[in-house]
């Protein structure tokens, strides 16, 4: 005998329980995500998550590969110049193949088929975000470090600017050990008030000016080329310029960003970079330290720059802020190495605008 049971779909399991989820919840989720490529992805699922992707606060720019200026992926830049700005002085000229690529569905939400971003030829990370419209944090990443160093060495700075540079620190090494044997190290010698010389034996000295200049160049041209993504963000509150390497870091908080926006941008004659002002530099120096996590730093230096005339008043609220920004530059064994380091002699120098 043959059934006239009837089969049923639950209209409880067919329905999209997704779109029950509030936009404010799908927005923090988007949040977390913050990287534009996913959030490229993302914005071509549905039309509700192409009218949300635009509106998130947070947002982490990675860039892969820079091609030329004929948009030939097979043609990528020499990340290894010996001149940094080579590939700087391109960096938001460029079209981002790999960044761009997800972005290809992204819809207009004004309505029509016009796409969000225009088609991929020619394009930079300005226009890549031009279409956020409530950015507050930003963090952009560049596939490698600016400055070339020899193989075992270390080089790392980070630096502050708002409308020119407020405070840089950089960290250099002349050798890093795996594993520290003091034994056989360099001893500190007396301190007799000038700096040891093993600081000047073997261009020592030469390499901590290269190490210096070039770190200022590569810091003052990310700066410089981030006006754009600037100017078209006013809601943002914070920006990082960092590289794959970690061995820069540019940031700048609400205050530098609204002095950026106030004041004018002074642009170094020579090349497309923000000119770097008379300086006053703190330095100090160890033949040798001993460091966490099994790590050992031959020649370490660490040099502490700050604009002349800034914080020479004595404001000891400034120099607490000096000294917070230099103590939390950088993290793990290197974090200890600045420890170690401020507690040494300092040497005063100068350095003028250029």
């Amino acid at each position: 005998m043959q059934s006239n049971t009837r089969i049923h779909s639950d209209p409880y399991l067919s329905e999209d329980h997704f779109d029950r989820i509030p936009d404010p919840l799908v927005l923090l989720i988007f949040n977390k995500l913050a990287d534009v490529r996913s959030l490229g992805r993302c914005s071509a699922v549905s039309k509700r998550f192409n009218s949300l992707v635009p509106l998130v606060d947070d947002v982490y720019v990675r860039i892969d590969r820079v091609v030329t200026v004929d948009g030939d992926p097979d043609e990528p830049l020499n990340l290894s110049s010996p001149k940094p700005r080579n590939l700087l002085s391109h960096l938001l000229k460029l079209m981002l193949f790999t960044i761009l690529r997800p972005f290809h569905h992204l819809q207009n939400p004004s309505g029509g088929n016009k796409s969000l971003l225009p088609q991929l030829s020619h394009h930079s990370p300005a226009q890549v975000l031009k279409n956020f419209a409530h950015i507050r944090n930003l963090r952009i990443e560049l596939p490698a470090g600016d400055v070339g160093t020899e193989d075992g060495s270390l080089l790392k700075w980070k630096a502050e600017f708002g409308s020119t540079l407020q405070n840089c620190v950089i960290l250099g090494g002349t050798r890093m050990d795996g594993k520290p044997a003091s034994s056989n190290q360099e001893q500190p010698a007396e301190d007799n008030g000038s700096i040891p010389e093993s600081f000047y034996t073997n261009g020592g000295l030469k390499l901590r000016v290269v190490w210096t200049i070039s770190s200022l160049i590569a810091a003052s041209t990310r700066h410089y080329l981030l006006r754009q993504i600037i100017k078209d963000h006013p809601t943002l509150r914070s920006l990082v310029l960092t590289d794959a390497d970690g061995q820069g870091t540019l940031t700048m908080g609400v205050e530098q960003l609204r002095e950026f926006r106030e004041k004018p941008l002074a642009a170094s004659a020579s090349s497309s970079r923000t000119q770097v002002p008379a300086s006053n530099m703190k330095l100090r120096y160890a033949p040798y330290l001993e460091l966490p996590e099994g790590m050992g730093m031959q020649g370490a230096t660490l040099v502490a720059i700050k604009p002349a005339g800034e914080g020479s008043s004595g404001n000891n609220s400034s120099r607490k802020e000096v000294e917070a920004f230099i103590s939390g530059a950088f993290d793990g064994p290197f974090k200890a190495a600045v420890k170690a380091l401020v507690k040494r002699r300092t040497y005063l120098l100068e350095m003028n605008g250029f």
